[in-house]
């Protein structure tokens, strides 16, 4: 059975990953890419589902007693060690994946005897097909080999595994300073042996160290949150395709926002949603040649027609996500369907047309290539805005109810023009004076229709009394000075009736749950089309610390920054929320939409860098009506 979502660390070569339990089991990992196939799938099932687990022997009982689990990466890395404290002894165990050389993906787990000795096992269970295809395995030579369709997977080590029960397994003993490698490799399965042994474990190790550790010292943020924002950063990078410079939001599918519920989605694509926090976040901390590379994948996947602009895409830039459903899964904790893809690709999200154009002109402000091509891709942006910009849409939170005038796609849409208008002064080349009668046209219109007056807060969607966290991105982007009241009343308002037990909600959820927890679970909600309910979406409370800061309560900002940054793993991980019910993380791990908004309030917090802020620090709101 899957541990705990907190319970997992993430490996990665920045085109795949792997997550690994405290048990030592390797039970989710897509090879080649984020969007493979998985040939360990138990994260979403069982054992017999695919794994593998290097662990001290299980001895008396059917409840086990392991010893004591420690686990850390090393300093500035994403390697891996997690060692057991035995009645006989201690062992270290070191997970990472090597950055590639070449396509093949390589997993390498090195046993090392630390004091004592210790009785340990190793169970491999390779099932392609997210779990479903048992490969035909036989033995070459020192090596494993399992194969099936395309698909091959090989493991060499000086431990000889034996198979029994549909999977094999080997029983050894480790002394201190013994060292036993374990390197598992895909290829694709008509190409033969992998040229890489597991006499290459201690070489791979130390170039995958060199790696992180001269990545990690280019970070330019020293200061009080450094820690967190550098393991955040790592956990970005990783999530990075360094082929493309696309970041995946998560390497993990259908791990449920409400555990035995239906809110089950696919995240291991890239959403243009995160655009351009992600690129401030890796501009203000010395990444720029990663933020280029984002700002790239950006300009290249949106080329095209303005109308055929998508919510998302693959890590290069894949248009075709179709959605279906690996029914053979029993899904995590019974939380099903598991889906594969994301149908929420053919969903119209205005705000993306802004955040594409706030990207840009970030990237400009930055010294990022801003070209005529660039510009050219603006403006046609821009003329499709023009023109639709008034429609309905299914907004951010990408529900699958009816489509409305979500106000946060209003904002982001007054962001694209308003942005346009600054780059066109700035080039000398003259803004376009319709661009600016459309940029306050929006605003009107917004603090008009979106606004509830009775209740002083700016709404879900027009005509709603319902509140959305997204509005409180309103201060971030220059819609509204700090001190306008509407702002703060607003801020006040999602204080008092969005958040339970300190964390903001996304929106407003009408049901009550069984338990009488109002708006963390319950049945179908009217705006979102689904049943059940949610935890706590992590960057929304990270938007209010944002919030809190620009309005100037400073301290109430700390105090709920700290509180989140109590939220993440042993390893400093966060998923994409948090259920106050349960005291567990939910939804898809770890998740680049919460790391990046907690690089974000951790350098505003300490102002780091503000030129490379989306409004820099002392520009004032381009329109204040």
């Amino acid at each position: 059975m899957a541990g705990l979502i907190e319970d997992y660390a993430l490996i990665g070569d920045m085109q795949s990953a792997a997550l690994v339990g405290r048990d030592g089991s390797v039970d989710w990992l897509c090879l080649p890419r984020f969007d493979s196939d998985a040939c360990f799938a138990a994260l979403l099932g069982d054992e017999r589902n695919g794994h593998w687990r290097i662990s001290p022997t299980a001895a008396g009982g059917p409840q086990p007693r392991r010893g004591e689990v420690t686990r850390r990466y090393e300093d500035g890395t994403l390697i891996l060690q997690t060692q057991w404290e035995t009645m006989s002894g201690t062992v270290l165990v070191t997970d990472f994946m090597p950055p590639r050389r070449g396509e093949q993906p390589v997993l390498v787990r090195i046993v090392e005897g630390v004091q004592g000795a210790v009785e340990m096992e190793c169970v491999l269970r390779v099932r392609f097909g997210y779990g479903k295809v048992l490969p035909w395995v036989r033995r070459i030579d020192r090596c494993l080999a399992a194969v099936a369709g395309p698909d091959a997977v090989w493991l060499r080590t000086p431990v000889h595994l034996l198979g029994a029960g549909m999977q094999h397994e080997a029983a050894f003993t480790v002394r201190a300073g013994d060292r036993v490698p374990f390197v598992l490799c895909w290829m694709p399965s008509h190409a033969g042996a992998p040229e890489v042994t597991d006499a290459d474990a201690d070489e791979m190790l130390a170039r995958t160290r060199a790696f992180w550790t001269g990545w990690s010292a280019r970070c330019s943020y020293h200061g009080e949150y450094s820690d967190a924002v550098l393991r955040s950063l790592i956990t970005l990078k990783a999530l990075t395709y360094a082929p493309t410079g696309g970041i995946v939001a998560a390497p993990t599918t259908s791990l449920p926002e409400d555990i035995g519920g239906v809110r089950n989605w696919d995240y291991r694509y890239c959403w243009l949603r995160d655009a351009t926090i992600t690129l401030e976040a890796l501009l203000r901390t010395g990444y720029t040649a990663e933020a280029g590379a984002w700002r790239e994948w950006l300009e290249r996947t949106v080329a095209g027609s303005p109308r055929d602009v998508q919510i998302m895409y693959g890590v290069a830039g894949e248009r075709r996500l179709a959605e279906w459903e690996a029914t053979w899964l029993p899904g995590y904790e019974g939380s099903v369907p598991v889906r594969i893809g994301n149908a929420a690709v053919d969903q119209r999200q205005l705000d993306v047309y802004g955040e594409v154009i706030d990207a840009m002109t970030l990237g400009k402000q930055a010294g990022l290539r801003f070209d005529r091509h660039t510009w050219a891709l603006v403006r046609q942006l821009l003329e499709f805005l023009e023109k639709h910009w008034g429609e309905p849409d299914e907004g951010i939170w990408e529900v699958r109810g009816p489509r409305r005038h979500f106000v946060h796609s209003k904002i982001m849409a007054w962001v694209a023009f308003d942005r346009a208008i600054g780059v066109a002064e700035l080039a000398t080349t003259g803004a376009d004076d319709r661009w600016r009668t459309i940029r306050d046209q929006i605003h009107a219109e917004i603090c008009d229709q979106g606004y509830d007056a009775e209740r002083r807060t700016f709404t879900q969607y027009y005509g709603s009394s319902e509140l959305d966290a997204s509005v409180l991105l309103m201060v971030e982007v220059g819609f509204l000075p700090p001190g306008d009241p509407r702002v703060v009343s607003t801020v006040r308002a999602i204080q008092r009736d969005l958040m339970r037990d300190g964390l903001v909600l996304r929106y407003t959820q009408a049901a009550v749950a069984s338990d009488g927890s109002a708006g963390v679970a319950g049945t179908t909600t009217e705006v979102d089309g689904l049943t059940g309910g949610e935890g706590a979406f992590l960057a929304c409370s990270f938007w209010l610390v944002n919030a809190l800061h620009l309005i100037g309560d400073y301290d109430e900002a700390v105090a709920l920054f700290e509180r989140l940054l109590a939220l993440r793993n042993d390893l400093g991980l966060l998923s994409e929320e948090y259920d106050p019910r349960y005291g567990r993380q939910v939804g898809n791990t770890p998740q680049a939409f919460s790391h990046v908004p907690l690089i974000q309030a951790a350098l505003n917090l300490d102002n780091h860098a503000g030129h490379h802020c989306r409004v820099p620090a002392g520009r004032p709101a381009a329109t204040q009506l």
